[in-house]
């Protein structure tokens, strides 16, 4: 595990925030429960059926220890106090009756215990679509005061170094307003990570040197980030190498105060985002961990259907420390 994970395993366990996983009968989520429960990082929820929890443990020869919950939807002690607050928290547009069948969803019921503090955060995604994760959060824990969408950024990591790439996997072509929105909550994200964030807002132009409404875009929400967070460092429109080497930075941009130092770059697009990590995580050899949501009330994320145990493992670690921030922010 490299450094960044053993630091915040460090500080997580000061605390053992609880996360809920949707998904409590795929092996992998199991086996990612068992080590944090084991390492007391978290405590562990595990949703289904317990019969169909403990089958698939059996037939992997994992041993679920007690530091582990399971709530199965269908017998759930509190499952009409959770219908109640559901319909609640929906204003009309779920009945009893529609909500009674919404909550026997896993990610939806996970959701639920999240909202009703009964949980802190939730991880899922092994077994479900990005859709299907998201969703529920969305219509139930919604954005924080004064963010009117979640963005979801990956922590790219390679040896000492460390940058944070956003959005790379909710929004597909976000405005000025939106873009600016995205790079403020990408800056707070870096914090968690101990990285000062120095934000380059990216394009294929650097401070005017092309003119489009593409490049336009991304200059406005320049202008709006900086006036709204006068205390972060972030500038653009910058081409990438502009922003990253210094040298180029010297010819440029000379008088930017990232100077070629950027380490946290926001997209123009979902297209241009997602591509970039990609390139950088399988040309580049970076770890990309994500995608961690931001922007909602409580944390949730999403994995990849790809992802192994350790992927797991690692998410939920970054979960537990967006719990843990937001216990002292509330």
């Amino acid at each position: 595990m490299s450094d960044l994970f053993t630091q915040i395993k460090e500080q997580v366990q000061q605390h053992q925030p609880t996360i809920v996983f949707p998904e409590g009968t795929d092996e992998r989520i199991l086996k990612a429960a068992v080590k944090l429960a084991e390492e007391r990082i978290v405590k562990p929820i595990l949703i289904g059926a317990p019969e169909a929890i403990n089958e698939v443990a059996n037939k992997e020869g994992i041993q679920l220890s007690s530091e582990i919950t399971i709530y199965n939807p269908a017998d759930y002690a509190e499952f009409d106090a959770m219908v109640e607050a559901f319909v609640g928290r929906r204003k009309g547009k779920e009945t009893e009756e529609s909500a009674r069948k919404i909550l026997l969803d896993v990610n939806y019921f996970g959701t639920m215990l999240v909202y009703m503090d009964k949980a802190e955060g939730l991880v899922s995604g092994a077994a479900h679509s990005t859709g299907d994760t998201v969703r529920p959060a969305f219509q139930i824990i919604k954005t924080l005061p004064g963010i009117k969408r979640t963005s979801g950024v990956f922590v790219m990591v390679k040896e000492d170094q460390k940058f944070v790439f956003g959005d790379c996997a909710i929004n597909i072509a976000p405005n000025a307003e939106e873009l600016s929105e995205i790079a403020i909550a990408t800056a707070e994200t870096a914090k968690l990570f101990d990285i000062d964030p120095k934000v380059a807002m990216l394009s294929f132009s650097t401070l005017g040197s092309a003119s489009s409404q593409e490049t336009q875009k991304v200059s406005e929400a320049t202008k709006i980030a900086q006036a709204a967070r006068p205390d972060l460092v972030i500038d653009g429109e910058f081409q990438f190498d502009a922003a990253f080497v210094p040298a180029v930075a010297q010819k440029k941009a000379p008088n930017s105060p990232l100077q070629g130092q950027a380490n946290v770059f926001i997209f123009p697009s979902l297209e241009s985002g997602n591509l970039g990590y990609k390139i950088a995580q399988r040309l580049g050899g970076y770890d990309a961990i994500g995608p961690i949501l931001q922007g909602l009330n409580k944390p949730v994320n999403d994995l990849s259907r790809g992802c192994d145990a350790d992927d797991v493992f690692k998410l939920s670690l970054i979960t537990a420390m967006q719990a843990i921030k937001q216990r002292v922010t509330v």
